[in-house]
């Protein structure tokens, strides 16, 4: 029984593919897998945009490193991060960057029919950017999913994840707060720079109809005022780390599912 157990092991691994990285296989290759064994793509976006004292480019890093991570398990393949969005008030801080609407809905509308394009089935948008690209995104999910009859999904991983910040860090978060500036710093600490970072630099979101300013005063943007106040916790960054991506994989999978068990687009 042991030895039917590790031949099975072994052919296993053997069935996996090299990578899961759509940049780093060759086209011999993608043949064998698209869409033959593997239906679903998993896509990073995000922007160029101050984030306090981590990188600029930290929603980057965010979805790139939950894809990275969860493809295996769902059977999935990733594509190359997006790099460049729709960036609002935070546009005009030194390093930031931004993406006219009307060419940003072309480039995304592009890409995920090109990947349509190849046989996948289910589009996975991972977006590390809020503002006013979430609304973009969707919009565009819609119109590609149903002129070309696949499915397409967008996640906006920090609100998703809004319950287990509450959870792990015992408050509210913010953008670059205690709980986006936790999940860089567990994925690569050194895009942390914890000298130069003091609470002054940040400001809680206005409420409704209170008061606006453009460029907005912080590049930390607190959702309640008095919480998401960084803490450089490096156990609680892990967890958190962690738990995000199980949410991502789980909701991801269980949607997947779902499609599959309702024949959607399975013409």
């Amino acid at each position: 029984m042991k030895i039917w157990l590790g031949i099975a092991t072994v052919l296993g691994l053997l069935a996996q593919p090299a990578t899961r990285s759509l940049n780093d296989i060759n086209w011999m290759e993608f043949q064998e897998l698209i869409p033959s064994k593997i239906e679903t793509i998993l896509i990073p976006v995000g922007t160029m945009e101050a984030h306090g004292v981590i990188n600029n480019g930290a929603d980057n890093t965010a979805p790139e490193a939950i894809v990275k991570e969860i493809a295996a398990p769902l059977n999935a393949v990733y594509a190359p991060v997006l790099p460049y969005g729709v960036t609002g008030a935070l546009a005009p801080y030194a390093g930031s960057f931004s993406i006219k609407e009307s060419h940003y809905r072309a480039f995304v509308t592009d890409v995920l029919e090109g990947w349509a394009g190849h046989g996948f089935k289910n589009l996975i948008i991972v977006n590390g950017h809020g503002g006013p690209q979430t609304a973009i995104l969707e919009s565009i999910a819609t119109d590609v999913g149903s002129r070309l009859r696949v499915r397409v999904m967008v996640i906006n991983w920090w609100a998703l994840a809004s319950d287990l910040t509450k959870e792990i860090f015992g408050e509210d978060g913010g953008h670059a707060g205690w709980n986006e500036t936790a999940y860089v710093q567990a994925v690569n600490p050194k895009l942390v720079d914890a000298r130069r970072y003091s609470k002054e630099l940040a400001t809680a979101r206005p409420a409704a109809n209170t008061w606006f300013a453009y460029p907005f005063p912080s590049s930390i943007i607190l959702y309640q005022p008095n919480q998401g106040y960084v803490r450089f916790d490096r156990d609680k960054a892990e967890q958190y780390r962690k738990a995000v991506n199980q949410r991502m994989q789980t909701l991801i999978g269980e949607t997947i599912g779902k499609w599959d068990k309702a024949k959607i687009f399975r013409d």
